[in-house]
């Protein structure tokens, strides 16, 4: 007798990148005096925290200040393939050869941001891929920064927070990446793993310029973090801040 066939649902690698957070604010017990001030809600912005330059060790603080901040997996894994020609995936996975055979690992990176200037990232890596996600979300929620939006673009000059203020680049191994200010409309001229780290950042437009083995999605990302914490370690003059439309 023929076997009938089964027709597999077609995967939507875009639904497998994203993360849900569920956090319950109410139940939450803070183990710290930081966050035991944020649920008296005697810091009500997370703006006070990085300028007092404290970090949190709760991910519930993180999730009480910015409620709206998403969350998204990278690719930087690959799967197996003919001659190293598999495609992208989100998990990366290694193996430890020991004297009881192979032992895999699992390692993915997580980005978060709620689109508005706050963005964070972190690599996870654990025995399993939910673990490993669950480890690299807590971590990427802890590490969250915000970066100096403006429109440095001399040929838009529309002084909204679309792009950054002025050139920044940063560098990991051998990979250096170089951001430059774009006028409005233009998009996100990058990378497209880089593209979901700028979205979540919220930035719309941008143009940029790397060198180096960028096939390395790791370093890649690392050094893009790198460029976009110093446009808020830059200081600017207050005059410069208007006519760029730069973010306080």
């Amino acid at each position: 007798m023929d076997e009938e066939k089964v027709e597999e649902a077609p995967v939507d690698i875009e639904e497998q990148t994203k993360v849900e957070i569920k956090t319950d604010i109410d139940r939450w017990m803070p183990k710290t005096a930081l966050g035991q001030k944020v649920k008296n809600k005697e810091i009500t912005s997370y703006d006070e925290i990085l300028s007092q330059g404290k970090r949190p060790l709760e991910t519930e603080i993180v999730d009480a200040l910015i409620p709206e901040i998403e969350t998204e997996l990278l690719m930087i894994g690959q799967s197996k393939g003919k001659f190293g020609g598999g495609a992208r995936r989100i998990f990366k996975q290694t193996q430890k050869k020991t004297p009881e055979g192979n032992k895999p690992s699992f390692s993915c990176y997580v980005i978060v941001g709620n689109r508005k200037g706050y963005i964070g990232g972190a690599m996870g890596k654990s025995k399993d891929t939910v673990p490993a996600r669950e480890k690299a979300l807590r971590k990427a929620k802890l590490n969250i920064f915000k970066i100096k939006r403006g429109c440095g673009s001399w040929v838009c000059g529309c002084k909204e927070p679309h792009s950054i203020p002025f050139k920044v680049e940063g560098k990991c191994g051998s990979v250096k990446i170089i951001l430059l200010p774009a006028p409005k409309g233009k998009g996100l001229i990058i990378e497209k793993e880089c593209q979901k780290l700028l979205k979540l950042a919220g930035v719309k437009d941008i143009w940029s310029q790397t060198f180096g083995q960028t096939r390395q999605k790791q370093n890649l990302i690392y050094a893009i973090i790198t460029a976009l914490k110093k446009l808020r370690e830059t200081k600017i003059k207050e005059q410069e801040t208007n006519a760029l439309g730069a973010e306080q």
